[in-house]
Order: C-alpha cells, then sequence, then structure tokens
C-alpha cells in the first residue's frame, strides 16, 4: 500500500505516461473532494434546517449573523467540492484533464476556507445560543484556528520546509 506522505508518490511513477499521471492525479483529487463533500453536506443540510426549529425565534442578531455566515460558507463549500466532478462530466472527454486537474485543485483548497469558516460560525452559534457571553468567541476561535493550522499552515509549512531540503 503507497504511502501519501511518501515524496516519491509525488511526481510521475516510474512507466507512467503524462496522461497516466494527470488521469490518476485527477482520480486522487475527486477521491479527496469526495470525502470532503459528505460533511459539507450534512452541516449545510443540518443549517438549512435550523431557521424552521420552533427556538430559531430566540436567537439574537448576533447568533442570526452566525447562522448566516455559517448557512453561506456551507452552500459555497459546497459549490466549490462539486464544481470538479460537475466539470468532469461536462468536459469529458475534451482533452482538458489537466487544466480540470488544476482547477479542481484550487476549488477544493477554496472550499476547505470555507468549509472552516462555516463550521467556526456553527460552533460559535451553538456556544453562544447555549452557553451565552462572550465565550462563544473561544470556542468559535478553537475551531477556526484548528483548521487554519491542520488545513493550511500545517501542510504549507512542510511543503516549504522540504523546498528546503532539495
Amino acid at each position: 500500500m503507497s504511502n501519501p506522505s511518501d515524496p516519491r508518490m509525488e511526481g510521475p511513477q516510474p512507466g507512467e505516461s503524462h496522461k497516466e499521471r494527470v488521469d490518476r492525479e485527477l482520480t486522487e483529487l475527486l477521491q479527496g473532494l469526495r470525502v470532503a463533500v459528505t460533511g459539507v453536506q450534512v452541516l449545510f443540510a443540518f443549517l438549512l434546517t435550523v431557521p424552521f426549529s420552533p427556538g430559531f425565534q430566540r436567537v439574537d442578531t448576533l447568533g442570526r449573523w452566525l447562522f448566516f455566515i455559517a448557512l453561506m460558507g456551507a452552500a459555497l463549500a459546497s459549490v466549490c467540492f462539486i464544481t470538479p466532478a460537475a466539470q468532469h462530466r461536462l468536459l469529458f472527454r475534451s482533452g482538458l484533464k489537466e487544466r480540470m486537474l488544476h482547477t479542481g485543485n484550487g476549488l477544493g483548497i477554496a472550499g476547505a476556507a470555507f468549509l472552516a469558516v462555516a463550521m467556526t460560525s456553527a460552533v460559535a452559534l451553538v456556544a453562544e445560543t447555549v452557553i451565552g457571553g462572550w465565550q462563544f468567541i473561544l470556542f468559535g476561535g478553537l475551531i477556526g484556528l484548528s483548521a487554519a493550522w491542520l488545513w493550511f499552515i500545517q501542510p504549507l509549512t512542510h511543503l516549504y520546509r522540504s523546498k528546503d531540503v532539495k
């Protein structure tokens, strides 16, 4: 079984043509997005039901803004994560797989950023509603900082350090 963190797995594999590499990388991208889209769809579906709950009427103005930011973040993350699959269907056999790969990678990163915003806002909303006071900032901030570190800063740090090693 291959190890994704193995630097030998990046780039073309032995005997792999450019077309085979693009095909493999596009398949890997679509597999990764498939995992992310499931999570964002659950969050988005939940958020779509919230305003119709009886208790939503008691949510204050700040809570409504947090809800709306979470809803928009989840919607935009969904759009970003689903776009590569939709484009793959529309551009099938067009010879644009490499373009789709680069576009899909950028959309995956944007989708992760929107998902981080949605999760941060949703947790802040729940904390603000359940606990009240200013503490919701801590809990929302914890989620936002965790996502920023694990999804963006840490991988970029590894990328930067690996370029220094080469």
